[in-house]
Order: C-alpha cells, then sequence, then structure tokens
C-alpha cells in the first residue's frame, strides 16, 4: 500500500469519528446555552412489550371495556399510569422489533420473510412505556413531544390522557403535553404500536424506529419548521432571505423584534439583519422577513459542501426569548431541455441512485453514524445523487448529505390530495425545505394503478400547488 493511501485511511478513521459526534453534539443540543429553547433526546430507557392483534386477553385487554379517550379511567393495563412495567425488557431508540424476529415461509415477501403482519398477530403489536420527571420550574413553557417516525399505525397516551392517533410511518409528528404534565413529578408516556398493515412494498421495520425527543420553548416562540431561507445570486453577492415565523401562545399581547445573523462556513459572522418591533396578540402568528447580504459566497456542491448558518434570535425587550440556528447553503440549478441539468451555472452530470432506509443488521432503526457511513461510501464509488425510496427520510441522513456532498430527491411516501395526505406533504416540505443538497422533490412512485390517468394528473397538480406555495 502507498504512503499516500495509508496517510488517508489513517485521516479518515481519525477525523470521521470526531466528526461524527461533533455532528451529533450539535444535534442534540449539548452546544446550546439559551435556557428558553431546550431539546432533549428520549431515546434512552423505554420499556417494551408485545401485544397481540387479534386476541385482547393477550394484549392487556386493550379494548375490552376501556374508553381510550376517557382520562385516566383504565383498569390494570399499561394505559393505567400505576401500572408495573418492570418485567417488560428495556430498549433504546432507535428500535425496530421487526428485524429481531425469526424467519417464516409464511412471512411477507416484502418484510424479507419476517414472522410479522396478519398472520402473525403476536407479533404485530408492540407496547412501550416511558417514564421521566418534569421540573415544577417548568410550568409555563410549552412542551411538546416529537416523534421522527414510527411503524406503523400508533396511539399514544400522556398520563392516562389520549393524545392521538397517527398512522403514517414515515412523517414527523408531535403532541402538545404542557397542559397534561405533573410538574414537579414523573409522567409516563404510553404508545401502542400496530405493525400489522405495511405500507410499502420493502421491508419497512416495525416500532419506535427513529428519535424522539421533548422540546421546551417559551410560551411566545418559533414555530416548528417555521424558519425558510432562500438565497438569491446577484452577481458576486448572495442575497438571503430568512424567513421566521412565531406565535404567541401566551395570554398577553407581546411586543417582539427579531435579529437575524449570517456565519460563513468556518464560523465567521458575515451579516446581519434586525426587524422593526411588532406587536403580536395573544394566539396571533406573525411572520419576519429579514435579508442578510453575504459578498463572494461560497457555494455548495457535492465536491464542495460548503454550508452557512443563519441564527434567529426572538427578542422582547433586551430579553431573548427564542433561538433558532438553522443550517443552508447558496446554490443555484436548473434543468434545461436541451443541454441538461445546471449547477451553480455549470452543466452538471447527475449520477444517482435510490435507497431504502433500512440496513443490513440493523432493519430500519439505523444509527446516526450509520446514515454518514453509507453516504461517505457512496461517495467514494462516485454517486453524487441519492433519492430517498420510497419515503420521507430521517433528518439525519439529510443531514449527512449536507455535510458530505450529496443531491438529494425527496420523495413523499402518501401519494394523493386528502386532507392526510397534503398534511404529510406539507410536514415534510417544511422540514426539508433549508436542507442544502434538496434539489428534488418526487410526490410519489410506482403509484401504477393511477399515475397515467386523469385521476392521477388531478392529484399531481394539487401536490405540486402545495410544494410550490412552501418552496418556491
Amino acid at each position: 500500500m502507498s504512503s499516500h493511501h495509508k496517510s488517508t485511511r489513517l485521516f479518515r478513521g481519525a477525523i470521521f469519528p470526531l466528526i461524527v459526534t461533533l455532528i451529533l453534539c450539535f444535534s442534540i443540543g449539548v452546544f446550546a446555552n439559551d435556557a428558553s429553547r431546550e431539546r432533549q433526546s428520549l431515546d434512552k430507557g423505554w420499556k417494551f412489550a408485545f401485544g397481540n392483534a387479534s386476541d385482547p386477553s393477550k394484549d392487556f385487554d386493550f379494548g375490552i371495556d376501556v374508553f381510550f379517550s376517557k382520562a385516566v379511567y383504565f383498569p390494570d393495563g399499561p394505559l393505567n399510569r400505576k401500572f408495573d412495567d418492570t418485567s417488560w425488557r428495556t430498549v433504546d431508540l432507535p428500535h425496530d422489533w421487526a428485524v429481531e424476529l425469526g424467519f417464516d415461509s409464511e412471512g411477507r415477501w416484502d418484510y424479507g420473510y419476517r414472522a410479522i403482519g396478519r398472520k402473525f398477530p403476536q407479533n404485530s403489536i408492540g407496547w412501550y412505556r416511558y417514564h421521566f420527571p418534569t421540573p415544577a420550574s417548568d410550568l409555563g413553557r410549552r412542551i411538546s413531544i416529537e416523534f421522527d417516525g414510527v411503524f406503523r399505525d400508533c396511539q399514544m397516551w400522556i398520563n392516562g390522557h389520549y393524545l392521538g392517533r397517527n398512522e403514517s410511518g414515515y412523517s414527523f409528528f408531535s403532541y402538545d403535553l404542557s397542559d397534561y404534565l405533573e410538574y414537579g413529578g414523573e409522567n409516563t408516556l404510553v404508545v401502542r404500536v400496530d405493525a400489522t398493515q405495511a405500507e410499502g412494498w420493502f421491508y419497512e421495520g416495525a416500532g419506535i424506529y427513529r428519535h424522539v425527543w421533548l422540546l421546551k420553548t417559551a410560551p411566545v416562540h418559533m414555530e416548528k419548521f417555521g424558519t425558510q431561507i432562500i438565497s438569491t445570486l446577484e452577481k458576486d453577492n448572495a442575497r438571503v432571505g430568512i424567513k421566521s415565523n412565531v406565535i404567541n401562545e401566551s395570554t398577553e399581547n407581546t411586543s417582539l423584534q427579531m435579529v437575524s445573523e449570517v456565519f460563513n462556513p468556518q464560523g465567521k459572522w458575515i451579516g446581519s439583519g434586525s426587524s422593526k418591533e411588532i406587536t403580536l396578540p395573544a394566539g396571533d402568528t406573525f411572520t419576519f422577513d429579514i435579508d442578510v447580504n453575504v459578498p463572494n459566497p461560497m457555494l455548495w456542491s457535492p465536491e464542495t459542501p460548503n454550508l452557512y448558518k443563519a441564527v434567529c434570535v426572538l427578542k422582547k425587550g433586551e430579553d431573548t426569548i427564542d433561538r433558532i440556528e438553522t443550517q443552508f447553503g447558496i446554490r443555484t440549478f436548473y434543468f434545461d431541455p436541451n443541454n441538461g441539468f445546471f449547477l451553480n451555472g455549470k452543466p452538471y452530470v447527475i449520477k444517482g441512485v435510490c435507497c431504502h432506509q433500512d440496513h443490513a443488521g440493523v432493519g430500519s432503526a439505523l444509527p446516526d453514524t450509520l446514515q454518514y457511513f453509507r453516504i461517505q461510501r457512496l461517495k467514494e464509488m462516485g454517486i453524487n445523487a441519492y433519492r430517498t425510496s420510497h419515503n420521507p427520510p430521517t433528518v439525519e441522513l439529510l443531514e449527512a448529505c449536507d455535510r458530505l456532498g450529496m443531491l438529494v430527491m425527496d420523495e413523499q411516501r402518501f401519494m394523493g390530495s386528502t386532507k392526510e395526505a397534503l398534511s404529510q406533504l406539507e410536514t415534510l416540505i417544511k422540514r426539508d425545505r433549508n436542507h442544502a443538497g434538496v434539489f428534488l422533490w418526487s410526490i410519489g412512485n410506482e403509484e401504477s394503478g393511477f399515475h397515467a390517468t386523469p385521476t392521477g394528473e388531478r392529484i399531481a397538480r394539487t401536490m405540486k400547488a402545495v410544494i410550490q406555495k412552501l418552496d418556491p
């Protein structure tokens, strides 16, 4: 082996784990020093047990003389806060119970012949319980639970109160817990997951297979996925437009000001802008729109993954009441019908792959470092574009593509124009629109029953209009 290859391998082995560690620290808020917004990982120490999809007596009597939406009206099953779950298995998230099951010739081919699904009711329901304290000092803050992805159909309760149901196996969802928590005491979260019904035609896993977070903010705060950054190149300068949606969930009208700063890929301050002070009535929302000029911008591409950072600071008088950091890339691209794809004004050949989210050995519950490993290996193979077949990806994958340099076609799982389908599409666009790598939205794939019909055309037009409104 040449000294060049040796040094390259040593460099990769030494620096890559460090990069990942710093990224993960940033992701979980280790570097955050503003008490107004706190994002806490809830991945460690869940209790897990199998239920049963066809026999309630083996499913902790769920559905027998239980009003699941009637607060604190339960017998001795898992929904009761006093239920003893010490005999349940302790698991950490991400968790995929399907990959742990044995193989069976009666299993579905799209589940890799794992023993899960309609023919295996004993393996198709999973119960999760999680206990966490809430300090008395948190009273008055807005506190929500965030799920990056649960496969599949899940219902959840907090302290015996029913929160709701989410049927998508891939879409982010959250619930506001502020009114239900025991401040100064312990709280119990219960999640029942039903993976009986497949959503796709490929291995999908089962359980809480992505991260879970607890988000705490002041009553007046920036909305989830409410920041949008659009950069426009003008000769040797870039105009960075930063929009921030703010909601007033307090009971008082509040005077507010937004300050937005931009930092270059080396962390150097580039410029800032501030809004006029406005008064936001209780219960209302407002969108701050601030432009920051960036001279001689360093453009993002797969070969030069330069990432800028926008810091939005919400102020009430002299006090900072919310703060959000957003990474973004400055780049331009377009398709020409005769000359192909152009990135940053130059012809660019897309060399892409289609990848499912699962990985050998871990199923759908990928550690964050494995996302970076996958993208790094694909780049070494000469790949520069990644399609998220056939569903919205986990955020950590997109962060890896941004940082390591990979174009992304971001794909919707549910092709439709119903309220539920469009809600999932809206969440996808708002969540991912600031990622530097994302350059295409896919509204669906292999929808062979209707994609070439007038019905398919009408659905596609409706979905396209939603996308163009949210990501012009």
